[in-house]
């Protein structure tokens, strides 16, 4: 059961907020992230309340409240700046890729067939396995399609048929450190109350790892979700799907 206290934690008013990221740094904890466009708590465990992001918001948008909430876990909060950095540890450069962004699906215009009709269908950034983090707000409750990289390029209905109402991870399970992506994957399943899982995977023998990699994760996270196979030829046929 979660240990929620009437603690002081702080608000975000997001009609003040314009997302100019300047709290994100301020927050020693890492609890601050920027998606669509607004500054979020990711988790109330890793507020501590002191509010050292308030000096830090040219909008005045952020305030302390005193509310019922999770309680402050110190122990999450270590785990999580871990991730952060291994993961800037991977990217030294800086990637902007490693922003989480949450953004709605465009609706669908023009008549069928025309350039106009076509729409993506993903709803957030990052997509690759290695760059998303477990605690994304895309993930929470969701259905997940992890993909193998080349599948978007052989299948031409990638969209339309596999992102509606779906997250999305991508992966290669030939070229990808395993061990690394398994970690992820574990972690991800096991934080984030994942639905149903769906591995989308070429017909070639060494893209049938990632059909491997989800069921280790699934194992080794505990967890209990649906895990559907769809295999795509190399002229962007299903060849298996179920």
């Amino acid at each position: 059961m979660t240990n929620r206290v009437t603690r002081k934690i702080i608000s975000i008013d997001e009609e003040k907020c314009n997302g100019c990221g300047s709290c994100v740094p301020a927050c020693a904890e890492g609890a601050l992230q920027i998606f669509d466009g607004k500054a979020k708590l990711i988790s109330e465990t890793f507020c501590d309340g002191l509010g050292a992001c308030l000096g830090e918001c040219p909008q005045g948008a952020i305030t302390i409240e005193e509310r019922a909430a999770e309680g402050f876990d110190e122990a999450a909060v270590k785990r999580h700046l871990e991730t952060e950095k291994l993961l800037q540890e991977r990217l030294p450069c800086g990637c902007p890729s490693t922003t989480v962004t949450q953004f709605a699906r465009r609706e669908k215009k023009g008549l069928a067939g025309t350039e106009e009709h076509l729409s993506s269908g993903l709803s957030h950034w990052p997509v690759q396995l290695t760059l998303v983090p477990p605690n994304a707000p895309f993930l929470q409750g969701g259905r997940l399609v992890l993909a193998a990289d080349c599948v978007p390029f052989a299948y031409a209905g990638f969209h339309q048929n596999f992102l509606e109402n779906h997250s999305l991870l991508v992966a290669c399970p030939k070229l990808d450190e395993f061990q690394a992506h398994l970690e992820k994957l574990t972690e991800i399943l096991r934080r984030s109350e994942v639905k149903s899982l769906t591995v989308v995977h070429m017909e070639v023998p060494c893209c049938s790892g990632l059909v491997n990699l989800a069921r280790q994760a699934l194992k080794l996270s505990g967890k209990t979700i649906p895990l559907e196979e769809v295999t795509i030829s190399i002229r962007g046929e299903i060849l298996l799907s179920g």
